[in-house]
């Protein structure tokens, strides 16, 4: 079903109306723009956060952002990195002089050590945390050793994990800088990324810690926003990501904000459950989680204060616009946007796919018709010119020398052409010899008439062969134009398919797993791709089974009643450990089946026939059946009549028609070999949906259909497939009906029987006596009374194909779900 969005439509009216005074879109977009041009495209935004990470401390003591935000902006954007040092020295410094100090120097170590080392390094990125790490460890301990003239074991550690956490946070600013100073990214965001972007963003809200604005913490309010943003986008899991690492830096950076994790956390689960109910339901998560935390970690004194900080954080995650949330949650997997974003690639994949198919059919097509056209000039006009090469070729060896040149054809021209027309045509109809009636008025008019015989008789072989030539290119043309339009429609369905949405059937999917799961049976995940009429495609995951059949006895036959047809075990892959999945697919059953049997034998009791048979269910719900006959018996007779069935098979499994399948496979066999090795088939395809059947016989016998007792003869005139390289293929239409018996045979058991002057006749009764209807006592009947009637002898390579036609009834009848359906 095709789903129209008209909400994003107005009426002309609103438009014009909207444009004139209202439409504030125009105005807060040239805004946007600006502010990303100046934080973003400039890079002034890292001047901010260089500012706010010189700041952040932890266990108020240890500064280790500094030097790794530096090394990171230097490796991925060189050009900004003198205004990520002035953020740095500048934040560094309203912590203290000395602490500026170090870390200019520290960073002027770093990029003369870095820049020497270039010329030995093969991958930048992955060392540099090594370099940051030793660099900043090297000089906190240098600094240690000048103030206080010497080094303790607590220093030591102290530089050791201020190496330690340079290391780490050169990782992660080296994954979440890029997410900063790229306004166009087009890859979605890896889970490790989000983490490194969260943890960058509680580092830059650290460095807020001291900052109050009315007595309400700016930390306290950023960090709440923050929680706030990532559970109205992503849920309670994100949420809750975001307040746990939040309020581990935070406690980190100041050991009286422990409590505040707590907070953080419980608010990003509870708006994150809340996130169905918007932004007013995400707020409320945090207003309750501050209350309950509030009133359990600090007493009722400060109460008022962390609602009014709450309160805040609400007021700015009420005013955050909602292109700003739907832009951020494109890059953050599980959330709605993510999935349409990826749909959207999907699809525009698939339309690039379907566009180059279409091309390509279209190129196949135009090849096709560019070898169709026939010749420009018309049949006469092209015989005239034939003939007027062949008489010119004929007088320059005969009359150009000849002392009556003159007479014959200056003054006689008209006559000496129709004589000479005359002859060439009676030779070429009467193998080169002339009537005497003609050959004595010849004579009478030529003093030549010898020569011209012997030179007409020299040209017209000639001639024949550039004719049968001509003849031969023409349907070669034909031929492959034939292939090529194949081949083209073949590539045009197969864009269609690809343009071919799978459709939205969340409804049905939780009716389905609803109304099996009442009935007892427990299922992990249902996806529906089709429920068209006979062609349901339904993909079910359920527990392991332990192989009692529980999707073949009980879960089919309960879709067969909820869908209303008969729906079948299609393909299982069943776990292989207890805790495991077994992955089912069922698809809607055939109206009808074929059950086969067959009877075959070589010439003389031989090992090697040369017939061969096949029957091959194509997945376009046909079955065919072939018999193909080799010329002559043993290994080369196989070897022909199996390549004509092996050639079959992979040109109609790939969809290509009937008609063009076969005109291929004998050209493919009349130009392999110049041997005269030929091989017939007979083809019939039967279609499983409503049982009519297609017959094409190429050389082939007849085939035989007992109803009842009635039998029907099918026939067609065709020679072998290999003999002429263009031949028109008759096809043979029969409806079948359930209870049929469809028999096929080779030339060996047809004209098998001795003293038989009628093959049809006696084949006829022998299909009319039948007593049986199981198909492969059916073919060993037919077989051994062919080889009775010679006495036991097998003078040919025999073969019976025997199909019967029957109704498909499930092996287990539905099971009804007493269930109310929408």
């Amino acid at each position: 079903m095709e789903k129209t969005n008209v909400s994003f439509i107005e009426p002309v009216g609103e438009v014009s109306l909207h444009s004139s005074k209202w439409d504030l879109s125009r105005p807060l977009r040239k805004i946007q723009l600006m502010l990303e041009s100046f934080f973003i495209k400039k890079g002034y935004i890292l001047l901010l956060v260089g500012f706010l990470l010189g700041r952040a401390l932890i266990l108020a003591k240890l500064t280790p952002f500094c030097l790794p935000f530096f090394a990171s902006v230097y490796l991925i954007k060189r050009d900004r990195a003198p205004l990520a040092l002035i953020g740095l020295i500048v934040g560094a410094a309203t912590i203290s002089l000395s602490n500026a100090a170090f870390t200019f120097i520290v960073t002027i170590l770093f990029l003369v050590i870095f820049r020497i080392s270039q010329k030995w390094l093969t991958n930048e990125m992955r060392s540099l945390p090594f370099f940051t790490g030793i660099i900043l460890g090297v000089g906190k301990l240098a600094e240690t050793f000048i103030l206080s003239r010497q080094v303790t074991v607590y220093d030591l550690m102290m530089v050791g994990v201020q190496a330690s956490l340079a290391f780490i946070l050169t990782l992660i600013f080296l994954q979440s800088i890029p997410l900063l100073t790229f306004n166009k990214r087009r890859q979605l965001l890896k889970t490790e990324e989000i983490v490194c972007l969260i943890i960058m963003l509680a580092s830059i809200l650290s460095g807020t810690i001291g900052w109050k604005v009315y007595d309400l913490s700016i930390e306290h309010i950023m960090s709440r926003y923050l929680v706030l943003v990532f559970s109205f986008i992503a849920g309670a899991t994100v949420g809750s990501t975001v307040g746990v690492v939040t309020g581990l830096i935070f406690s980190l950076a100041s050991v009286s904000s422990f409590y505040h994790m707590s907070l953080l956390a419980f608010s990003g689960v509870l708006g994150g459950l809340l996130k169905e109910g918007k932004k007013i339901g995400v707020s409320i998560g945090l207003f309750i989680a501050t209350l309950l935390i509030g009133m359990y970690g600090e007493g009722g004194g400060s109460i008022l204060q962390t609602v009014l900080e709450t309160s805040a954080a609400v007021l700015l995650f009420l005013l955050t616009p909602q292109a700003f949330t739907s832009r951020l949650a494109k890059y953050i997997p599980g959330t709605p946007e993510y999935t349409a974003e990826q749909q959207k690639y999907m699809r525009k994949m698939r339309d690039v796919t379907a566009q180059r198919v279409s091309q390509f059919s279209g190129v196949f097509h135009a090849l096709s018709k560019s070898f169709s056209q026939m010749e420009v000039l018309p049949d006469d006009d092209e015989h005239d010119r034939e003939m007027d090469y062949f008489m010119s070729n004929v007088t320059e060896r005969t009359c150009q020398t000849c002392f009556k040149k003159e007479q014959c054809w200056a003054k006689n021209f008209n006559t000496t052409y129709a004589f000479m027309e005359e002859i060439i045509h009676e030779m070429d109809q009467n193998d080169g010899n002339v009537s005497p009636r003609l050959s004595r008025d010849w004579e009478k008019h030529c003093s030549r008439s010898k020569k011209v015989y012997e030179t007409i008789g020299q040209e017209l072989t000639f001639f024949q062969a550039n004719l049968k030539l001509k003849k031969q290119v023409r349907e070669s043309r034909k031929l492959v134009a034939d292939q090529l339009l194949g081949v083209s429609e073949v590539m045009d369905n197969f864009a269609k398919e690809i343009q071919r949405e799978r459709e939205n059937h969340h409804k049905q999917e939780e009716q389905i797993m609803e109304a099996i799961q009442e009935f007892g049976i427990h299922i992990e995940q249902v996806e529906i791709y089709s429920l068209e009429q006979g062609n349901v495609d339904i993909e079910m995951a359920i527990p392991f089974c332990n192989g009692r059949g529980e999707c073949e006895k009980l879960i089919a036959p309960m879709l067969s009643d909820i869908l209303g047809e008969t729906v079948i075990v299609n393909k299982e892959e069943c776990a292989t450990y207890p805790n495991g999945f077994c992955h089912v697919t069922f698809r809607s059953s055939k109206a009808f089946t074929v059950e086969t049997g067959v009877a075959h034998a070589a010439k003389d009791g031989g090992l090697v026939s040369g017939d061969s048979y096949s029957t091959i269910e194509l997945g376009l719900g046909k079955y065919a059946i072939a018999i193909s006959d080799g010329m002559g018996n043993g290994e080369r007779a196989h070897y022909e009549s199996n390549e004509t069935l092996q050639l079959l098979q992979k040109i109609l499994q790939s969809g290509i028609e009937e008609k063009t399948a076969i005109k291929s496979i004998n050209s493919i066999l009349s130009l392999r070999t110049t041997d005269e090795i030929f091989s017939t088939l007979d083809l019939a395809m039967i279609d499983l949906k409503n049982a009519s059947a297609k017959f094409l016989k190429i050389g082939s016998t007849p085939s035989f259909i007992k109803r009842g007792k009635k039998v029907i003869k099918i026939q067609a005139s065709n020679l072998p497939i290999g003999i002429l390289q263009e031949f028109e293929v008759d096809v043979v239409s029969e409806q079948l009906k359930a209870g049929d018996l469809l028999i096929m045979m080779s030339d060996g058991v047809f004209e098998g029987p001795k003293h038989v002057e009628n093959y049809d006749l006696w084949m006829k009764r022998k299909v009319q006596e039948l007593e049986t209807d199981d198909p492969q006592e059916v073919a060993d009947l037919i077989m051994e009374d062919v080889i009775r009637s010679r006495s036991g002898l097998i003078d040919d390579d025999m073969t019976v194909t025997v199909a019967k036609i029957k109704h498909n009834t499930p092996k287990w009848a539905s099971i009804p779900v007493y269930k109310k359906r929408a």
